[in-house]
């Protein structure tokens, strides 16, 4: 089944902070404290571990950082502060890192010429791979306190706050997060800039599939 529940956090940033780990090998995390009408809330972005081992080390983790008009994030940014639930589907202004026509990849499919052209208009966002400490070093220069932000995932069990702010489909069969996968359910954390544009930062794990089903689970390659 996939998450529980899942939703958009709108509100201000406080302050963000990197939760080191206290064992070697356990989850690097960036927790951010947003503002927002309930009260505080304290959001963990996970980031995997620099140790070795499956899923960790310099390839543990991949992000991207892009810029998007709030136009093609309808309807979130109308929505208020606060947290919101929303549909896992599209139009609902949920996430898919693989579906949303602002985040997925590109095809590839245009002729030679008319990709060139596009991809000098609008440069493409490819995955970076590297470390947990790289990937938070990314997402904390997009990070500006007294900036509404936007933290999609899922909402805490005890207390104000968010979770699984990362992919969560294309987990491997046999794994801890195999029943966890779902589309239209995917994190990420957003600022908006002072020209109305959003910066956005994307993170998934190395074990994560970049093709999935309907049910989020690694699809097959053709």
């Amino acid at each position: 089944m996939p998450l529980d529940s899942y939703g958009v956090l709108a509100g201000t940033l406080h302050r963000h902070f990197r939760d080191r780990p206290e064992t070697p090998g356990s989850p690097l995390r960036v927790g951010l404290e947003v503002d927002a009408p309930a009260g505080r809330h304290h959001c963990a972005v996970g980031l995997g571990a620099d140790g070795e081992g499956p899923g960790r080390g310099p390839a543990g983790v991949r992000w991207k950082t892009l810029r998007l008009a709030a136009s093609v994030l309808d309807p979130v940014p109308a929505l208020g502060p606060g947290y919101h639930e929303l549909s896992p589907y599209s139009g609902s202004g949920a996430l898919d890192h693989l579906r949303h026509p602002a985040l997925a990849d590109r095809s590839g499919r245009l002729p030679a010429p008319l990709r060139r052209l596009r991809d000098r208009l609008s440069p493409p966002h490819p995955w970076v791979r590297g470390s947990g400490s790289d990937a938070a070093a990314a997402l904390e220069a997009l990070l500006v306190p007294g900036r509404e932000v936007l933290v999609f995932g899922a909402p805490s069990a005890r207390g104000l706050g968010m979770h699984d702010v990362h992919r969560n489909q294309g987990d491997p069969y046999g794994g801890r997060w195999w029943s966890r996968n779902g589309t239209w359910q995917d994190g990420a954390v957003l600022t908006r800039r002072p020209d109305g544009w959003y910066d956005v930062f994307l993170s998934a794990f190395a074990p994560q599939a970049d093709r999935t089903d309907a049910e989020g689970r690694p699809a097959e390659e053709n």
